[in-house]
């Protein structure tokens, strides 16, 4: 367990990089980290139940010093089990919690949380207000702007006013709403179409309230824009899918003076880490498989991708191999 003092959440988390599942694992989050040292960073969403009844809670909860600030985002609907993470959340010395509400997985649906849990405010409430009585850190939730065919904006504004009552800190809005029936995950963060002037109206009927927006946001000067308008903004995707893209965070955004790193700085900045998770057992292909994405759009792409899976999936790649291909990049001056 860690002790660790936690961030005020009114001074921080202009850009937060979402909860993604099967991708934002504390090796990514290192790998963000190393991009950015402010952008809030979250785990994957954590099933409350199966933390609380699991003896082995490191699988699930350890992560790194250097990740904060660090959210944790659990999933469920029993506010019982919810009190028990929370103060599981806090001993280990996370900088928040968040609730999910928002995602769409027929898994998760089924299990009566995330998205169809929009269905059901007070439920929600009693969710948020569980978690909030059983620790000292921010509880905040990320949601849609409706469920199917509940997607009318009174729904959505009664929904944010009924959790804001329970005690959330922060609301996340993704801006288009889940349509569980018909479409399968993938499709529900494409197809139905981004509504940036609903949650734009939501801030505007509630300006006491921090109101975050997240989807479709691929460059940081969309993110610059959106503020404007709104008091962070949460990017998904494309900041796993092309991490360099947004190496001018803390600059931009935070205005912190600093010199842009390139791919091979970043991978050269990780072989410390690298090292000690082979030592501790790991697998080189736990990392690569999130560091391959620093390299893209330059010569020879390719090609170093796929020397890097191929050795990492046989368990061949050893840390002075990595290091020649590294140097390989740097010489071309990436």
């Amino acid at each position: 367990m860690k002790n660790h003092q936690s961030n005020s959440i009114n001074k921080l988390h202009k850009i937060s990089v979402a909860p993604m599942m099967d991708c934002t694992d504390k090796h990514f989050r290192m790998i963000m980290r190393k991009i950015s040292s402010k952008a809030l960073l979250y785990t994957e969403m954590i099933v409350a139940q199966s933390l609380i009844y699991t003896e082995k809670k490191d699988k699930f909860l350890k992560f790194n010093t250097e990740e904060h600030p660090l959210s944790i985002q659990f999933g469920g609907d029993n506010p019982q089990i919810l009190k028990e993470a929370a103060k599981i959340a806090q001993d280990w010395g996370y900088d928040e919690i968040n609730f999910n509400v928002g995602c769409p997985s027929p898994r998760v649906c089924s299990g009566n949380f995330g998205a169809s849990l929009m269905k059901e405010p007070t439920k929600v409430a009693k969710c948020i207000e569980s978690l909030k009585n059983n620790c000292n850190l921010p509880v905040t939730i990320k949601h849609r702007i409706g469920v199917d065919e509940e997607d009318s904006f009174d729904k959505l504004n009664c929904f944010v006013k009924e959790v804001a009552n329970a005690g959330a800190d922060r609301f996340t809005v993704h801006a288009r709403k889940a349509i569980l029936k018909g479409l399968n995950p993938k499709q529900n963060r494409n197809i139905p179409p981004l509504k940036y002037d609903v949650v734009q109206k939501l801030k505007k009927f509630n300006p006491e309230l921090l109101i975050e927006v997240n989807g479709g946001f691929t460059n940081i000067d969309q993110c610059i824009q959106a503020l404007n308008n709104f008091d962070g903004v949460m990017i998904g995707r494309s900041a796993y899918k092309h991490p360099l893209k947004w190496t001018e965070i803390d600059q931009k955004i935070y205005g912190e003076n600093i010199t842009l790193k390139k791919a091979s700085e970043i991978i050269f900045s990780l072989i410390p880490y690298i090292e000690n998770h082979l030592k501790n057992g790991g697998d080189t292909w736990d990392i690569c498989k999130h560091l391959i994405n620093l390299v893209k759009n330059i010569p020879k792409a390719k090609l170093w991708r796929n020397k890097i899976s191929n050795k990492s999936i046989k368990k061949e790649l050893s840390i002075d191999y990595l290091i020649e291909l590294t140097i390989e990049l740097q010489k071309m001056g990436y």
